[in-house]
C-alpha cells in the first residue's frame, strides 16, 4: 500500500475553494489568520464574559456595559519575526492592534498576550514586541506559546516576562 493512499483522506479537508460560496477559500481563511493575531476586548459583567473583536462595533460602541466590572484585551499570535506571504508585515499587525487598542472607549485594565509573541524565540523579535506594546500605557501579563519557549525551554522567556512566577512560569494575579 503507497503511504500518499493512507494520508489522502486528510489532505482532502484542505480549503483550496470556495466551493460552499460562503466567502471562506484558502487565501481568504490566511488573511483572517493574520487578522486573528490583532486581538479582543473581552468584559466581564455580572459574570457573564463578553468578546468583541478589536475593531468591531461591540467594541468600538460607546455603551457603558464596555466599562464592565473587569475588562482586557486579549491579544495573541503577534508571531514577531514571521515573513511570508500570510502576513508579511508583523510589525504593522501589531501596531494596528495597539491603534485599535488605544481608540477603545473604555481603556481595558489590562492586556493578556496569550503566546506566540515572537516566531523563532529571538531577543530582537521580543524587544520589538515590547516596544509596540508600550504605547498603549496599559500593564501586560504575558502566557507562552511554544514559538516563544524554542531555543532554551524557555529560559529567556522567564527572564524577561515571568521573573516573579515560580518553577517554569506559573503564576496568577488579582485584578481589582
Amino acid at each position: 500500500m503507497e503511504k500518499t493512499k493512507l494520508f489522502k483522506p486528510a489532505l482532502s479537508g484542505f480549503i483550496e475553494h470556495d466551493h460552499n460560496h460562503d466567502g471562506i477559500d484558502r487565501r481568504g481563511f490566511l488573511k483572517c489568520m493574520a487578522w486573528a493575531g490583532t486581538g479582543a476586548l473581552c468584559v466581564v459583567q455580572g459574570g457573564v464574559l463578553q468578546s468583541y473583536a478589536l475593531g468591531s462595533k461591540g467594541s468600538s460602541g460607546k455603551h457603558s456595559h464596555h466599562m464592565g466590572e473587569l475588562s482586557f484585551v486579549q491579544i495573541s499570535d503577534s508571531h514577531m519575526g514571521f515573513n511570508k506571504p500570510a502576513n508579511p508585515d508583523v510589525i504593522g499587525t501589531l501596531k494596528a492592534a495597539v491603534e485599535k487598542i488605544n481608540a477603545l472607549p473604555y481603556p481595558p485594565q489590562f492586556i493578556l498576550h496569550t503566546g506566540d509573541i515572537s516566531h523563532l524565540s529571538k531577543p530582537e523579535e521580543f524587544d520589538n514586541v515590547d516596544q509596540i506594546l508600550r504605547a498603549t500605557n496599559k500593564e501586560v501579563f504575558f502566557v507562552p506559546g511554544e514559538h516563544d519557549v524554542l531555543n532554551d525551554d524557555g529560559k529567556m522567556f522567564r527572564e524577561r516576562y515571568a521573573r516573579e512566577a515560580k518553577g517554569y512560569g506559573w503564576y496568577s494575579f488579582d485584578k481589582n
